[in-house]
């Protein structure tokens, strides 16, 4: 989808607000401004760089990543060769795939269900620039100005080069500049992907489903020429040279359209769009995207304290391997982390599709799992972080697809849940509301198996987004979603008598804890869980809206009588199953029985859940090890901080923090997730660089409504000092923290919405009321 661009006014206007927390007297509330902001800084912090450019058969781990939230790229940053592998996150094979097979699966492949697949390739070859013939070559990712920059020096001649996505005119953008009377000449060739014929500056094509594509670029160069020569755009004795590239597909959100507006001409639009851009100077188009960007990253600060000297000469790859081999915190690096997963979430998800498997960035046309969306952990987990590290705005793309996806839910639940060949449908004959499958695509499509609790998943993570912002548009927006899915489990849960004590309870239907075990067990953990958390957010918001108030006391009453896990008498584990067996794999990667730990809380720590429950959760994760894919070592850190284990949740954020090689688990030189699909062999998936930062603002500040506990796991590494700001707090607040000596000093809370909570350390706990607009200081947390 390529949507008309915003409008450019106001744009070059924007400045963040600077300065450090006001110096307020304790408990005084005062008519702040509309949120507390994170101070602005362009120093190294901020700053990843590298002293050699991406191998062109390596972007996948080398390649710097740079995006607008539709428009993603992969560069070399090669001086003789730029080459830049460009996607669409709706550049989708594929269909609606609304069959079954004879195993009661959705198709799962390239042609059926789909796949992401790369837009276009973009080769700028300055051949007397080659990587030999030039010195002091350096390259830069700026994550605070959304930058990449790349220098060096050839015959006397220092040449800078700067790429970036600008969301505002919807393009990516390559500037070539230098000083000391240097020269660029050389071409430029875009290509599709997928065979399209084209003409030098633009190629359009379309898919058997009938999605059709479109990219364009355009080149102006300063003191030289630029003409078309064939197949390609040859540039001659510029001083500067700016390269503009912008395209897209014809999708629409739109069940009612199958997801295609067929009035919508890409290549046209993506021409138009590079020719407007193209009129402005590389310095105009520079200054509207970072004012842009900054509008977003600046509004959350991160200091765990300060590295030394000697880590901060490493390049970022160099650092990285240190950090691993010595051992030693580094925690500016570890800060750098969370602000790297910051900005792939600006870059990855702004007006259009959510983030999946690996966003826009691929380095060829099948990636793994099609580079779709999973709804057992996979899209969840890619937005844990948008509203704990002040990005509530990147969430709506979630919210966006859910919304859009759920007519075609719907029809797929109403006429394919209960065929016989589904081993999944329910056993009552009975069925309503929506469901959808393991796999999602962008055209209402499931592929794998059925997922029956994926729903309760999906809306819980859109609710707890309304915890973080009380924003009531929000709410309506999904309460359909909230509903159907109440209506489908009335239609599922099954009565049983427990054995020891007689009591009838409710129970969910034949299904598979993720992604292990047997295929036909009843009452998982997985489920019961979600479905608890699930009718008790629907009935909250059904009260809020003044909705359905008769439902509403029906869903109560399903959840009074729904049955809640144990622990195993065998095990002392917490249940997986409805067993006092381990039916399944007990070091599995995923947590599927501990979902009522994180991302629920209905498992806590604090003496209101039953004491055996907790030590049988704590059990059970203990059981499943400290070692996994990067994602389930972010989810492992997640539920070690809502137990409060410091030491443990840092281990699994330094873990995922160790280089990846030789296609091993941990970080590439470029700071993306390698996961070892099989030995020697591993690929990128994004939910690491997304979870692991959450769980790094989940151990300096936990939430839930009513209640907001500092520090709960600040790790030695941390304690000395540090701060944040900016974090969004579920209540409908946003908090701003210092601290020292592993003590709060300050917190500053801003209402977007909250009144009263409860605010405390260590125990300590008093109860703050704040007005709607307004922010609050305290101090002396601990008296």
């Amino acid at each position: 989808m390529i949507p008309t661009p915003p409008s450019r006014r106001g744009f070059l206007a924007l400045a963040a607000a600077t300065g450090a927390l006001a110096s307020l007297p304790a408990f005084t509330a005062t008519a702040a401004p509309r949120r507390p902001t994170a101070v602005p800084s362009a120093d190294a912090r901020h700053r990843l760089w590298w002293r050699a450019p991406a191998d062109e058969h390596s972007l996948i781990e080398q390649g710097l990543p740079v995006g607008n939230g539709r428009l993603g790229a992969l560069a070399t940053n090669d001086p003789g060769r730029e080459v830049l592998l460009v996607t669409d996150v709706t550049m989708w094979t594929g269909g609606l795939n609304d069959t079954l097979d004879a195993d009661g699966q959705f198709p799962y492949g390239r042609d059926d269900f789909g796949s992401l697949t790369l837009l276009a390739r973009l080769t700028v070859d300055i051949p007397d620039h080659d990587l030999s013939a030039v010195t002091g070559y350096r390259r830069t990712l700026d994550l605070a100005q959304g930058v990449v920059t790349t220098s060096y020096v050839r015959s006397g001649v220092t040449y800078r080069r700067q790429m970036f996505a600008s969301h505002p005119d919807d393009v990516i953008v390559l500037h070539f500049g230098q000083s000391g009377g240097g020269r660029y000449t050389g071409t430029i060739t875009l290509d599709g992907t997928h065979g399209e014929n084209g003409t030098a500056d633009s190629f359009a094509g379309a898919f058997p489903g009938g999605l059709r594509y479109g990219a364009a670029v355009e080149a102006r160069g300063d003191g030289g020429t630029v003409r078309t020569t064939g197949s390609r755009l040859e540039f001659t004795g510029c001083r500067e040279l700016t390269v503009v590239l912008s395209g897209g597909t014809n999708y629409t959100p739109d069940a009612a359209a199958h997801y295609r507006d067929p009035g919508l001409d890409p290549r046209a639009l993506a021409r138009t769009k590079v020719r407007t851009a193209a009129r402005h100077s590389a310095g105009t188009l520079l200054r509207t995207h970072v004012a842009d960007h900054r509008a977003l990253f600046d509004r959350f600060g991160l200091s765990l304290g300060t590295s030394s000297a000697e880590q901060r000469a490493l390049d970022t790859w160099e650092r990285i391997q240190a950090r691993a081999r010595d051992d030693v915190p580094d925690p500016e690096l570890e800060a750098a982390y969370v602000h790297f997963g910051r900005y792939l979430m600006i870059a990855g998800s702004r007006d259009s599709l959510p983030l999946g498997l690996q966003g826009p960035w691929l380095d060829g046309n099948d990636p793994d799992w099609m580079g779709d969306y999973h709804t057992d952990i996979n899209l969840q987990m890619n937005y844990w972080m948008a509203d704990r590290a002040g990005l509530s705005s990147c969430f709506d793309a979630f919210t966006d697809y859910c919304v859009s996806q759920l007519p075609s839910w719907t029809d797929l639940t109403r006429r394919l849940f209960n065929d016989p060949r589904n081993r999944y449908r329910n056993s009552s004959g009975e069925n309503a509301g929506w469901t959808l499958a393991i796999s999602t695509n962008p055209f209402g499509g499931g592929g794998w198996w059925w997922h029956p609790a994926g729903n309760a998943w999906l809306c819980n993570s859109l609710f707890e987004h309304y915890e973080y912002t009380r924003s009531r548009s929000h709410l309506e927006k999904i309460y359909p979603l909230l509903k159907g899915a109440c209506e489908f489990w009335e239609a599922r849960l099954l009565t049983t008598t427990l054995p020891d004590n007689g009591r009838e309870v409710l129970i969910a239907d034949s299904d598979w804890s993720p992604e292990q075990g047997p295929l036909d067990a009843k009452g998982i953990t997985y489920a019961q869980e979600l479905v608890w958390a699930l009718f008790g957010n629907y009935r909250t918001a059904a009260r809020e809206l003044g909705r359905d108030a008769g439902y509403a006391r029906t869903v109560g009453a399903l959840r009074d009588k729904l049955y809640l896990p144990v622990v195993s008498p065998k095990t002392g584990r917490l249940e997986e199953w409805m067993s006092p067996d381990d039916l399944g794999e007990t070091t599995h990667r995923h947590l599927s029985p501990l979902v009522g730990l994180f991302p629920g809380d209905r498992i806590r720590p604090d003496g209101s859940t039953p004491a055996d429950i907790v030590t049988g959760a704590t059990a059970l994760l203990t059981a499943r090890g400290m070692n996994s894919f990067g994602w389930a070592n972010a989810w492992r850190a997640l539920c070690w901080a809502r137990l409060k284990n410091a030491d443990k949740a840092y281990q699994l954020v330094v873990t995922n923090l160790r280089p990846s090689t030789g296609g091993g688990n941990g970080t590439a030189p470029n700071l993306f997730d390698i996961y070892e699909v099989e030995r020697g062999r591993g690929i990128f998936q994004i939910d690491a660089n997304f979870g692991t930062p959450a769980a790094v603002a989940e151990m300096l500040l936990y939430s839930r409504p009513g209640h907001l506990e500092l520090l709960p796991a600040l790790p030695d590494a941390w304690a000395a000092a540090g701060s944040l700001t900016g974090a969004g707090a579920r209540g409908g607040f946003l908090v701003d923290l210092r601290w020292r000596d592993g003590k709060p000093t300050e917190v500053r809370l801003h209402s977007v919405g909250g009144t009263t909570t409860s605010v405390g350390h260590a125990g300590t706990f008093r109860t703050v009321r704040v007005r709607p607009g307004e922010t609050v200081t305290l101090r002396d947390l601990d008296r």
